[in-house]
């Protein structure tokens, strides 16, 4: 046995070339033509047939032909170096790789102060108002505990330009909580759209509450309806919308546990002892 590998070899042995399979097709053809033109053609592409099969059979059987071709060194190909190569695989999280959206979240916290700060710039717009149109802040604050006392929307104007201790509580008590309500949705919202908060919270949001605050109390209290000024209404919903919205954007966002790792979520603590043992 020759101690030369492959890679010594400086000829190669490949298939002996031969026009046979050529010439044989070519017979084929004049077999196939003389059937629509003469049977003599017919004839003689019989016999060119007959010959290249003969030898196309000569060049394969009993020995297949082949023929030594060198092997230019400069043609040959690098030997292929084999290593040894590890697979890096990303951690859940990392990359945004297998995380649902929203990857972090507002604090609910963060929600209950830009609510209450919301509803400090919507109850002072709406004082605004009152002084404006009926040189009361008492008026509109009436007007806001008609949704906890039905009859406010019946009062006179001079009723609800006075002030009024039970309506005092019930709109204080009513706007506190739903203002806290919807800041606590909007830090739950605000993480789907990561882009344009602002927009969203500042004015799209605002204008989609008042159409819904209209079109319900339009059904459940006309008489209320009929005298609460839509637009300083929904000039009120924006600066609730933009001030609330913004406390919650500039909020620390807190990871959700999506991307935590098992003994983060079973809450167990790991410590790396970074010294050698001796």
């Amino acid at each position: 046995m020759s101690e030369h590998t492959s890679d010594d070899k400086t000829r190669i042995e490949l298939p002996a070339p031969t026009f046979w399979p050529m010439v044989f097709a070519f017979g084929i053809t004049l077999l196939i033509a003389g059937i629509v033109t003469h049977w003599a053609v017919s004839i003689v592409g019989f016999f060119i047939a007959a010959k290249a099969a003969t030898g196309w059979w000569k060049a394969v059987i009993p020995y297949e032909l082949h023929e030594s071709v060198p092997i230019e060194p400069e043609h040959r190909p690098a030997p292929i170096k084999v290593g040894l190569r590890s697979v890096v695989r990303l951690k859940l999280g990392e990359g945004g790789h297998r995380v649902r959206v929203p990857e972090k979240i507002h604090p609910y916290s963060a929600g209950l102060w830009g609510g209450l700060a919301g509803g400090a710039v919507m109850a002072a717009l709406a004082c605004l108002y009152g002084l404006i149109s009926q040189h009361s802040i008492w008026y509109p604050i009436n007007l806001l505990s008609g949704v906890v006392i039905p009859d406010t929307g019946t009062e006179t104007i001079q009723q609800l330009r006075q002030f009024n201790g039970w309506a005092f509580l019930a709109a204080l008590v009513g706007h506190a909580g739903i203002s806290i309500f919807v800041g606590v949705l909007y830090a739950v919202m605000l993480p789907m759209f990561p882009k344009y908060a602002l927009f969203w919270a500042g004015i799209l949001m605002p204008v989609f509450w008042s159409g819904l605050v209209a079109t319900t109390l339009n059904f459940i209290n006309p008489a209320l309806n009929s005298r609460i000024s839509w637009p300083w209404f929904i000039v009120c919903q924006l600066g609730f919308g933009l001030v609330g919205g913004y406390i919650i954007a500039r909020s620390t966002s807190i990871r959700t546990m999506q991307t935590w790792s098992l003994a983060e979520r079973a809450f167990l603590e790991t410590h790396q002892d970074d010294e050698e043992p001796k």
